[in-house]
């Protein structure tokens, strides 16, 4: 009976462990899809972006990674609705990721708290 209980309580803790990691391994559909919705994004990225912006794009998404599928997600929906003339430059995707800087910049703000302590020597000098 303590067998029992104890191989239940192994594939709870299992379980839990894989719904906290995202581990989805019971379910191949989803990882399926998953890696279907990332060769989408791969293949439109390429067909949109020269080499070099693709390189830069791919040293951002190590730095930064969610700056860098937030630019991809603009360029993927550009593309989508036509709005790119052709390939993007490098040159064309820094001034994107400047303007996707500028909109999520922001503002750092110290503020000094500053206690007022009584020192007592200065009322024995009077």
């Amino acid at each position: 009976m303590a067998d029992d209980e104890l191989e239940a309580l192994r594939r709870q803790r299992l379980a839990e462990l894989q719904a906290k990691h995202g581990d989805s391994s019971a379910d191949p559909s989803q990882q399926e899809a998953k890696q279907r919705e990332a060769e989408i994004r791969n293949t439109i990225l390429a067909q949109v972006l020269d080499q070099a912006a693709r390189a830069r794009l791919s040293n951002l998404a190590l730095v930064k990674p969610d700056k860098a599928k937030a630019v991809e997600n603009y360029l993927i929906q550009m593309a989508r609705y036509g709005q790119l003339p052709g390939k993007i430059t490098e040159q064309v995707l820094i001034e994107i990721l400047e303007k996707a800087s500028q909109q999520t910049e922001k503002t750092t703000t110290v503020k000094f708290n500053r206690r007022k302590v009584l020192d007592s020597d200065e009322e024995d000098d009077y």
